[in-house]
């Protein structure tokens, strides 16, 4: 095997059934634990494995995984609990881009997922190796190994040869590979959190005998919250807790618990994980918080060691509200209620929150997870969970941190599709952050960032817990708005403009009325009314006629939901109408009606309907009318169909990542490509630039400037030095040079003024009028590519008019970075001089993403400006820094 091989990290990942498993190289000190695999096998399997039940072969094929290294052979096996279960290893001898493959599994462990991880790991290293095609010889009786390899997902071929079976393996990573991926992945996942959400046995380890401490808080939960398991205490002082008995240590319990709650001091945190892990405990739950470095470490290490899933440290415990379970495991002040709003959160006073508020308004919890410091069950986890635990239909996220944000970004996409996701944006600003000098960083914020990451999720994101709670009010309990078309109804003038005010400025649209509806509405509405949007039905309006008029609005194809904006008015009071119930009578609206009470002393409140539902009513127009608009977000996303990630000609990648190791071969530390480095890298990917020379010297720019003047003769000249980034701002560029005599003389004046730095320019023909655009790429550490667009040229800073997706691009997400910002019109031709080249600007931007996806090596790309005009778009400047990067696949399955 190659260094480089044996340098891959150790990793951890699930089985099929849940069960934590170690992948790693192998090393040649494994040499006889690989052979014991292989002499433990049956014959039959040894058989099937070297096609004769030859313990020569054993030896020989121990003796080759386990051997000295050498190139294109990798190495990879599997263990838990210090046993190797399987082994899986490529050889491409050396050179070509097809690799022969052979796994092994060991004798009753077939059937648990352990080849199908193992073949997905060699996968990922292959790849990283340039390799694209695996091949693989199997006995046609084999049915086990072809049924392995043609459920990967990846494009498999089969030739039969006599008894044999040629297979080969497209390495090509397609949506269909990554969806497979994503599925065993799910389950795994939903397995493995079975002990932590829905354990037979819970021990508190630490629970104490006088009131206060966090661990006899949390028993008490789970006494008082009607545990319907089997539920210990550990404490060596104590016989029994609470009235819940307890024993010395967790080894001495007379069962095994799948959940051990963890409330002792931080020093007594490794040493307590690890006896759980070796006494057979199956989940953690660690509230307490102050873990130092090595004791965090410690207790991770145990928990993968021995298979254990891990929620906390530091956090306020976890709920399964099933009434089969009833598990409370936090310390709470109270229990949630029963419900079908599942809650993950990393902060405990947001979570009491949630709870709190979800209790209040009815909608409930089915299940929660404080994941404080997070160190290994995250909300992607979650989010698994309650897509498959047939009990949750709406789930909140408060997540200050992500772990692999394109992982979660996949299943989020998934997920959304079945539920709303909403999530409070925790973490917006980095008030430590240095703007970086290129264009592209300076954009890049984290706001902008975790924006593109709930957008193209289809996760709704707020602002507030409070307005998290208003959103999710209105989804729980209302039908989606086909639209962002709101009628509003009110019985004073005021509260209506107060209405309108909030629903345009939350971006929702107030249609007029038709003649039609307004003859309709005007019947049945008192005398003075006045049918606009708003809707002014007086306060003399009757609990009848406000039916009627609300009934008439939903029934209008003109609108898709109505705001009913009420005030309490003695009128209503002496005729005893109650206008609030002209709201609630009716049943199940085919579009959401919501309220707005401004005397109501809640925020946010479910008013039962007698036909068994919900309408929320609000204490202000501007929480109703966000969460219209976040309802009316919703409904357009899901309306869309998934986007998907265009395939694009004329893409050299092996090329360009020459070009990239070529630099970094020279420059190790990274940096700025010059000026005919990074057109060569342009050019790997087709990305459209102005044609331009470079020149050193006066007569080398004389002559680029004669060979490159355009029918008016002008020239443009920029100068170039290591380092170099905003070329106007340094006062770099010299702008239509006309014949050799200002081009000598703008040569000498750069070559003056920038002595010692100068090493050469670039000459460029004058552009055309356009638009000036910006576009780029930011390679963020933990989010991956970001592609910024927007307006640019000198000023693109200063209006920070631009928009950010994720990368890959989808064909939607240029679709919406194109017109997400607020130049948008300007590209559709707002000032008549008609649209820009947008098919061209879409493939601009497809090529960039596909560059950045391509290469981890690029931190930064900048390309500003970028002139479109209705005949083409083209780059006139680009800067791209390169950074030494490895390839890391963000959908391998591993756990954190």
């Amino acid at each position: 095997m190659t260094d480089d091989a044996l340098s891959r990290p150790t990793v951890h990942a699930l089985l099929a059934d849940g069960t934590t498993v170690c992948i790693r190289p192998v090393r040649r000190s494994d040499r006889e634990q690989v052979l014991g695999l292989y002499e433990e096998m049956s014959p039959e399997n040894l058989r099937l494995r070297f096609f004769v039940a030859s313990r020569r072969s054993a030896g020989l094929a121990a003796d080759r995984a386990c051997g000295p290294g050498r190139p294109g052979h990798q190495t990879l096996m599997a263990e838990t609990a210090g046993r190797l279960i399987g082994l899986a290893e490529y050889d491409s001898g050396g050179s070509g881009s097809s690799a022969e493959i052979s796994i092994a599994v060991a004798d009753g462990l077939h059937h648990r997922g352990v080849g199908t991880l193992l073949i997905e790991h060699l996968v990922s290293a292959a790849r990283a190796e340039g390799i694209t095609t695996f091949t693989a010889d199997a006995l046609s009786e084999n049915r086990d190994v072809l049924r392995l390899f043609a459920d990967l997902g990846l494009r498999t071929a089969r030739r039969f040869e006599g008894p044999e079976v040629r297979c080969t393996i497209a390495l090509d990573q397609s949506d269909s590979y990554l969806s497979a991926v994503e599925e065993r992945g799910r389950a795994a996942d939903v397995a493995s959190l079975q002990p932590l959400l829905r354990p037979r046995t819970v021990a508190v380890v630490g629970a104490g005998r006088k009131p206060g401490s966090v661990g006899r808080a949390i028993l008490r939960q789970l006494r008082a919250g009607g545990y319907t398991g089997r539920l210990f205490a550990v404490n060596p002082a104590a016989h029994a807790i609470l009235g819940v008995p307890s024993h010395s240590s967790v080894s001495a319990l007379p069962v095994t618990p799948d959940l051990a709650v963890l409330a002792v001091p931080a020093a007594a945190v490794p040493d307590t994980a690890e006896e759980c892990g070796k006494a057979g405990v199956r989940a953690l739950l660690v509230v307490t918080a102050g873990l130092g470095p090595d004791q965090a470490a410690a207790l991770l290490t145990a928990c993968r060691s021995h298979g254990m899933r891990l929620v906390g440290p530091n956090c306020l415990g976890l709920s399964n509200t099933d009434p089969a379970l009833s598990l409370d495991a936090t310390f709470a002040a109270g229990h949630p209620h029963p419900g079908t709003a599942g809650v993950a959160v990393q902060s405990g006073g947001v979570g009491i929150a949630l709870l709190d508020g979800l209790s209040r308004l009815g909608i409930g919890v089915s299940s929660f997870a404080s994941l404080g410091d997070k160190y290994d069950v995250s909300g992607n986890d979650l989010l698994q969970w309650w897509e498959s635990d047939g009990r949750t239909e709406l789930a909140l996220l408060h997540l200050e941190s992500f772990g692999n944000p394109r992982a979660f970004s996949r299943t989020a996409r998934r997920v959304t599709r079945r539920m709303p996701v909403l999530t409070v944006d925790a973490g917006r600003t980095d008030a430590g952050r240095r703007a970086a000098a290129s264009h592209t960083a300076a954009a890049a914020t984290r706001t902008m960032t975790r924006g593109a990451l709930f957008t193209q999720a289809g996760i709704t994101a707020t602002h507030s817990c409070g307005e998290l709670l208003e959103a999710a009010a209105l989804m729980h309990s209302q039908p989606l708005p086909a639209g962002p078309r709101v009628a509003i109804v009110t019985n004073a003038g005021g509260a209506g403009v107060l209405a309108a005010d909030a629903c345009a400025e939350a971006g929702l649209v107030l249609p007029a009325p038709t003649p039609e509806l307004v003859d309709d509405l005007l019947a049945v509405l008192p005398e003075g009314a006045a049918v606009g949007n708003p809707v002014d039905a007086t306060a003399a309006v009757s609990e009848e006629q406000l039916t009627a008029c609300v009934d008439r609005i939903v029934r209008y194809g003109g609108v898709d939901a109505v705001l009913v904006a009420l005030v309490p008015t003695a009128v209503a009071v002496a005729t005893g109408d109650d206008l609030v119930r002209a709201l609630t009578r009716a049943g199940t609206r085919p579009k959401p009606v919501v309220a707005v009470r401004l005397e109501q002393g809640l925020p946010v409140e479910l008013l039962p309907t007698e036909g068994g539902g919900t309408v929320p009513a609000y204490a202000e127009p501007q929480a109703a009318a966000r969460a219209l608009a976040h309802a009316a977000h919703r409904a357009a996303w899901l309306a869309r169909p998934a986007g998907t990630v265009p395939d694009l000609d004329g893409i050299d990648t092996a090329r360009a990542q020459a070009v990239v190791d070529t630099y970094l071969d020279a420059h190790p530390d990274g940096g700025w490509l010059d000026p005919r480095v990074c057109a060569a890298l342009l050019d790997c990917y087709g990305i459209p630039q102005l044609p331009w020379a470079w020149a050193e010297t006066e007569d080398e720019a004389v002559l680029a400037a004669d060979r490159l003047r355009g029918a008016d003769g002008r020239v443009v000249m920029k100068g170039h030095w290591p380092g170099l980034l905003h070329k106007s701002a340094q006062r770099a560029v010299h702008l239509d040079l006309r014949g050799d005599h200002q081009v000598r003389a703008a040569f000498r004046d750069l070559e003056t003024r920038f002595a010692g730095l100068l090493t050469g320019v670039v000459v460029q023909p004058l552009a055309a009028r356009g638009t000036e655009l910006f576009a780029g790429v930011v390679q963020d550490e933990v989010f991956g590519p970001l592609v910024l667009f927007g307006l640019g040229g000198t000023a693109t800073e200063v209006l920070a008019d631009h928009a950010a997706r994720l990368a890959p691009l989808t064909d939607h997400d240029v679709h919406d970075l194109i017109t997400a910002p607020r130049c948008a019109p300007l590209l559709f031709g707002a000032q008549g001089g008609g649209p820009v080249d947008l098919a061209g600007l879409e493939r601009l931007l497809l090529r960039l993403s596909r560059m950045a996806s391509d290469l981890p090596q690029l931190a930064e790309a900048d390309f500003n400006p970028v002139l479109a005009t209705p005949g083409g778009v083209s780059v006139l400047d680009a800067r791209v820094r390169l950074l030494p990067r490895r390839l890391q696949d963000p959908y391998l399955r591993r756990l954190r």
